[in-house]
């Protein structure tokens, strides 16, 4: 009669079994899982329903998922930035420090305007275009929420600059891998970067020059048209999101279904998405008009984008609708998932 061999348990590396796990779909799980429950935390605090701990605890928890989210797509490490998020917004609730506090909250933003552009796809057609802007500005809506929950003590202006200078130049840093470096821009990208910053730059740099020296005849007219916003349509667009973010959003999302370098015109995107998750921050504005008036910068902006299309097509394509549906068809450029990692 023959023995029995007793089996021997295998040892796999550790590093095996971590690499098994990241690539089943149990850590898009947990994250989708992690986003709904700060999400509805969120909610109820803003309603308010629940014990007040909701609002900074569903704070945690997004920070701590759209940061493992933002390395998993960029291709970090997102168990390591994921805890990093969740010890940093944990100290700062548990000392209940002014400014650690208002410093998790803009940096919550900043990495949920970065995720909003990050996890978008590259676009054959406009609708597709339209779609990426939409699914990039509810992204931040959630860091909008998320930043309000650490109820940080702000200054308005102060707080959306440096969320939007975060994010600018976390987009730039990520951007410049994606999109082959300044060597692959080409003329043409060259040149839509280079409008896409003297646009970001006028932009900001007219604001605060109207804000501080403008001529009371230009501002009285320029608040008029605002009022008359705020009283007849609820909400008045924000000009960066407007003018720049968006149209470079749903451009850069064009560009890249046929070009790498359409990255480059996708960082501008966060020109949307930064002001999208700041857009609670003033204390004077009401949730309603807050989402009113994304809501009208991302239709107005989407015009825009729309112009700037049909213009890249006509000068660079073929006339006529049948050539425009067959380079439609033929934008077919690879690219990962929205869920799958970009590095």
């Amino acid at each position: 009669m023959s023995r029995s061999v007793p089996r021997v348990p295998s040892r796999e590396p550790l590093e095996q079994r971590i690499g098994e796990f990241g690539a089943s779909r149990a850590p898009l799980l947990i994250l989708f899982a992690l986003v709904a429950v700060g999400t509805a935390a969120l909610v109820c605090a803003m309603v308010p329903v629940g014990p007040d701990w909701f609002g900074v605890v569903g704070s945690i928890v997004i920070a701590t998922a759209f940061s493992a989210g933002l390395a998993a797509r960029t291709g970090g490490r997102p168990v390591v930035f994921g805890l990093l998020a969740l010890g940093c917004g944990a100290v700062a609730a548990i000392s209940d420090q002014d400014l650690l506090l208002t410093g998790a909250a803009v940096c919550t933003a900043a990495v949920a305007a970065v995720l909003g552009v990050m996890i978008t796809v590259p676009a054959a057609g406009f609708l597709t275009s339209a779609r990426e802007c939409t699914v990039a500005l509810l992204v931040a809506g959630v860091g909008a929420m998320a930043a309000i929950g650490f109820e940080p003590v702000i200054q308005t202006e102060r707080f959306e600059y440096v969320g939007l200078g975060l994010a600018i130049v976390a987009a730039i840093v990520l951007v410049f891998r994606l999109g082959a470096g300044l060597h692959g821009l080409g003329r043409r990208g060259l040149f839509v970067v280079g409008i896409g910053a003297v646009m970001l730059a006028a932009t900001l740099l007219y604001a605060e020059l109207l804000r501080h020296y403008g001529s009371t005849g230009l501002v009285d007219q320029l608040l008029s048209w605002v009022t008359w916003s705020r009283e007849n349509l609820g909400a008045f667009p924000r000009p960066i999101e407007t003018i720049l973010g968006v149209p470079a959003l749903a451009y850069g999302c064009h560009m890249r279904a046929r070009r790498r370098q359409g990255w480059w015109v996708c960082a501008f995107g966060v020109a949307a998405t930064s002001p999208t998750a700041t857009a609670l921050a003033n204390p004077a504005v009401t949730v309603q008009e807050a989402v009113l008036s994304v809501v009208y910068g991302l239709v107005v902006g989407l015009l825009i984008g729309l112009i700037l299309i049909r213009l890249d097509l006509a000068l660079n394509g073929n006339r006529g609708r049948r050539s425009r549906v067959a380079e439609q068809a033929a934008a077919v450029r690879p690219e990962p998932s929205r869920f799958s990692p970009l590095l």
